[in-house]
């Protein structure tokens, strides 16, 4: 079956157009959609990728209709692969994994995106083990000082109640009782 997904991102515009090109393109069923591209959580989306089957073809206007980035198409277009289904893009005809050629290409397309996100954890990684050799401390910052843990320690050898030092210090008990 094909199944068209239509998006605008505003409310002023309209998906007539879309609407009319993906019936002319066969689609059966047309999910639409009023939400900006960059959003990930977009109900419809979410509907359509959960409805589809084995053979289905997922078809769009334009890629930019269904992901704004490189990574998202490329989540979808895995989400369809285990899914047994394909897409196609009625604005872009190498995007068409109905085709051994549109297979290559998003192939190529996931290996470039695999690389990229390599390159960036490794510089991440790099930046991270460079700042901690000048001190910066990462994670959550501490909700005691050691002056205070010190004083925490004191009240309660003289007995005073968790659940008072923990009001004290305005921290949760469980906070009290890790020291």
């Amino acid at each position: 079956m094909k199944i068209g997904y239509a998006r605008v991102s505003t409310t002023e515009q309209h998906l007539d157009i879309q609407k009319r090109t993906l019936e002319e393109a066969g689609c059966e069923i047309i999910f639409k959609e009023k939400a900006s591209g960059t959003k990930q959580d977009r109900p419809e989306l979410k509907k359509l990728l959960d409805q589809l089957r084995r053979n289905d073809v997922l078809v769009v206007c334009k890629l930019d209709r269904l992901a704004r980035s490189t990574r998202h198409l490329l989540e979808i277009v895995e989400i369809l692969r285990n899914k047994k289904a394909v897409f196609y893009s009625l604005g872009e005809p190498w995007a068409d994994t109905t085709s051994h050629a549109g297979k290559m290409i998003m192939t190529v397309f996931a290996g470039i995106s695999e690389f990229e996100g390599d390159l960036i954890r490794e510089r991440t990684s790099a930046g991270r083990k460079e700042a901690m050799k000048r001190g910066v401390r990462f994670g959550r910052p501490k909700k005691l000082s050691p002056e205070q843990k010190k004083l925490v320690m004191r009240l309660i050898g003289e007995g005073i109640s968790i659940q008072e030092i923990a009001k004290t210090f305005k921290v949760n008990r469980s906070t009290i009782y890790r020291l």
